[in-house]
């Protein structure tokens, strides 16, 4: 049985030592989940998941498939076969989010501790905690980052330790967007109805450190713009 105390200091142990190992990708989906911010907020106001969480979900349930359900990336227009199945049809993508969230488990909406250690465990508990079980980094979090090299549950119950997850892991995301918007907050255990002003343990869009993906982006817009 996995001890979630112990998982929550193991994350938040990694978080001080992440660096994001695929820059240019990150921060071009950074910019795509930045874009949808209002709609990820709408979520947020009836679930009080804070909006980043469901920003990263998104992409690794379906890549950011405004058709497909966060639940699980079954389309919501219809009942979902995968697992959580039997739920749906939904009007939208945000009412398909929302009973993601608050009915389905591991009932996200229910958490009142949004933390960076806490928010990494219960993202890592949304797609379960099998990586936990062996003591491994799990890529759902931190592909990415210099915090996974390998080892992916291919289909269900079997793990391949020498397979690489292709996509972009929560932390390596979150990283992208908290350098992109200073508002974005994990630094303290709060409701994600009553933002932070901001994390100062991160470098902002505004405040970009040498090399980061904000200096990156900053760094782009002179490009096309022609602005120095």
């Amino acid at each position: 049985m996995v001890d979630l105390n112990a998982l929550s200091a193991a994350n938040a142990k990694r978080w001080q030592s992440a660096k994001l190992t695929r820059k240019t990708e990150a921060a071009n989906i950074a910019l795509r989940l930045y874009h949808a911010k209002k709609r990820y907020q709408a979520v947020e106001a009836k679930t009080g998941v804070p909006w980043p969480a469901i920003a990263v979900i998104h992409e690794r349930e379906s890549s950011q498939d405004w058709g497909a359900s966060l639940a699980q990336g079954d389309p919501w227009n219809r009942v979902s076969v995968h697992v959580p199945a039997g739920r749906g049809p939904f009007a939208s993508w945000e009412a398909a989010a929302i009973d993601a969230l608050v009915r389905c488990p591991p009932f996200l909406a229910q958490r009142n501790d949004w933390s960076i250690a806490a928010a990494l465990t219960a993202l890592e508990t949304y797609n379960g905690i099998g990586y936990a079980a062996r003591g491994v980094p799990s890529p759902y979090l931190w592909s990415g980052t210099n915090q996974y090299r390998a080892g992916k549950y291919v289909r269900d119950g079997v793990y391949d330790p020498s397979k690489v997850d292709p996509q972009l892991g929560c932390a390596a995301l979150i990283i992208a967007l908290m350098e992109l918007d200073p508002e974005i907050s994990f630094a303290a255990a709060k409701s994600a109805k009553s933002p932070a002003a901001g994390d100062p343990a991160r470098p902002s869009l505004t405040n970009p450190s040498k090399g980061s993906i904000g200096a990156f982006v900053i760094n782009l817009v002179r490009a096309v713009f022609g602005r120095k």
